[in-house]
């Protein structure tokens, strides 16, 4: 806990961010960091609650709440608030490999369950959680840590994304000699190429694999396994394989007239175009010309369609619009969804902040899909939309509410289906209903093929970067035990 009395002398008060107008300028991260008195005040916050649910992971109705790492946040919490940094940081890592990556875009499913946020605001958790982990890099207490003894095995990672870093790392720290392998020219995986720089500046993702490989992490980019490095040699040369290579099978949009149209993009793809230009010195020509005073449309309400928001409204779009075939949710929690559960509430992201502040409306139109691309010579020029209502768990067209949108750009951020189906293949291991990697149960992480596991979005579907971290570590102890017989992980 903090001080005893903290949650009543303090009112909540998270970082801030840049001014809306303003950081759509640039792709710098929008993030305001409070110093480290308001920190300390929000730490204070954290009460003597008897049963810390922030730090559970315990299921309510089907849905996890808290935190899937197990964070310690009592008691880091109670240190900063102590001014006890250094101790705030070793129980922080104790549990959390990669806080610079949670505490920068985590949805906090710990501050949900906050006992403060029963009847009042709960505690700063995740800015907490960044303060401490900055504060340790701004005065040099992230030093390497290599291993004293090697245990002789060999472990090979195919994946770069938090899934596979956290493997990586937790395999490292135990002894064993560990190499990743990522298809793309950088490492970070989604970190890199699937979070747009404003929200997660790539420095703090070099920052980190710059430690691991003083730390003794081997990296190789480039390396796509199934395709340009044979999947048969990767196990023959290594002890065992751990797959985390994510769950980026796009779902398609099935709507009339998209057959050969230029001006629809897969989201993913264009996002990780626009971070790459930016890490290479900067977004071409062409690229900028596709978005540039354009209508763009984006057909999808996740994080990814909010990331693409923000992305195009930077890229100078003249309008956005985005499409959400589920029902809007309400404002307030509902009776059937108390505390603690997760709030199924309607959200306010970056991206729809910034489209109100520049066009002077929220982007997103709710129940509501792309029926036809209406194209010219070629290249699509709008999308006729229809309203939908879910009647017995699907989807059915309204009658009479088709509209027409100007359209210039078509992004498909409808979500994803399952992993890619070429590594799988190259390395025996079977899929199962839901397009990802079948293993024992989710708790297990062993695929068919002895010594080969999987771990992260590849293993469990599209989730949080929280829980493709946890995932990363408990694959990383079922592999420990595989290769040593035990495992004190």
């Amino acid at each position: 806990m903090g001080k005893a009395t903290g949650f009543l002398e303090y009112k909540r008060k998270e970082d801030g961010c840049i001014d809306s107008l303003q950081r759509i300028e640039g792709f710098e991260e929008f993030h305001a960091h409070a110093d480290a008195e308001e920190r300390r005040c929000q730490a204070a916050r954290c009460m003597d609650c008897g049963v810390p649910l922030c730090q559970s992971a315990m299921k309510l109705k089907g849905m996890v709440v808290g935190c899937p790492l197990h964070n310690l946040i009592p008691e880091w919490n109670d240190a900063v608030y102590e001014g006890h940094d250094s101790h705030a940081l070793l129980r922080l890592l104790k549990t959390n490999p990669f806080p610079e990556f949670t505490g920068r875009v985590c949805p906090a499913l710990c501050e949900k369950t906050c006992m403060n946020g029963l009847n009042d605001e709960p505690v700063t958790i995740r800015d907490n959680e960044l303060f401490i982990i900055e504060e340790a890099y701004r005065k040099g207490r992230m030093t390497p840590i290599i291993p004293e003894v090697r245990s002789g095995k060999k472990v090979a990672v195919a994946g770069s994304g938090p899934s596979g870093l956290a493997a990586a790392w937790t395999l490292n720290r135990r002894g064993h000699s560990v190499t990743v392998y990522e298809r793309d020219d950088r490492i970070g995986g989604l970190l890199t190429y699937g979070i747009p720089n404003m929200k997660l500046d790539k420095q703090a993702v070099r920052r980190r694999v710059d430690l691991m490989e003083k730390e003794g992490v081997r990296f190789i980019t480039g390396a796509d396994v199934g395709k340009n490095l044979d999947a048969a040699k990767l196990t023959a040369e290594n002890d065992a394989v751990i797959l985390c290579c994510g769950a980026k099978k796009a779902r398609a949009l099935n709507a009339e007239g998209m057959d050969g149209v230029t001006g629809i993009r897969n989201a993913v793809d264009f996002l990780k175009e626009v971070t790459a230009g930016l890490l290479d010195g900067g977004i071409s020509a062409g690229l900028t010309k596709q978005v540039k005073n354009r209508h763009v449309v984006v057909v999808g309400g996740g994080d990814t369609g909010n990331d693409c928001i923000g992305t195009v409204i930077r890229l100078g779009a003249k309008s956005v619009t985005a499409l959400e075939m589920m029902p809007k949710p309400p404002e307030n929690r509902t009776a059937d969804n108390p505390w603690p559960e997760w709030p199924r509430i309607l959200r306010t992201d970056y991206g729809h902040e910034e489209a109100v502040a520049k066009y002077g409306r929220d982007p997103r139109v709710f129940e509501t899909t792309v029926k036809e691309v209406i194209s010219d010579k070629g290249r699509i020029k709008a999308v006729k939309t229809v309203r939908v209502r879910f009647i017995n768990g699907r989807p059915e067209e309204q009658e009479g509410s088709e509209e027409t949108l100007k359209c210039d750009l078509l992004l498909i951020a409808a979500g994803f289906v399952g992993t890619e189906d070429y590594l799988p293949s190259a390395m025996g291991v079977t899929l199962n209903e839901r397009g990802v990697v079948r293993t024992e149960d989710l708790d297990r992480y062993a695929t068919n093929v002895p010594g080969v596991f999987a771990a992260g979005d590849m293993h469990r579907g599209q989730s949080l970067v929280v829980w493709a971290i946890a995932e990363g570590k408990s694959c990383a102890a079922e592999v420990d035990a595989y290769l040593m017989g035990y495992t004190n992980l």
